[in-house]
């Protein structure tokens, strides 16, 4: 039996010349286009299969009509 090997790798976020408020909003940045936070939301109560399979169709949806209006740019 084999296992796709997933590449954990850390957000790192340097702070310079002791600015730590600057740093922490990059590493919230950062989590934000990692989509860190949706599953920390995801994940917080157990979703049905039922209703994931409902919620993967509905987000394909939005997904493919925000293709299209793109598309007509």
């Amino acid at each position: 039996m084999t296992y796709k090997a997933f590449e954990f790798r850390p957000l790192e976020v340097y702070v310079q010349d002791g600015n730590v408020d600057r740093a922490i909003s990059a590493l919230k940045r950062k989590m934000a286009n990692e989509g860190i936070y949706k599953e920390i939301k995801k994940r917080r109560y157990y979703e049905k299969p039922s209703e994931a399979k409902k919620r993967k169709t509905r987000d394909a949806e939005r997904r493919r009509k925000k293709a299209i209006r793109f598309q007509r740019r």
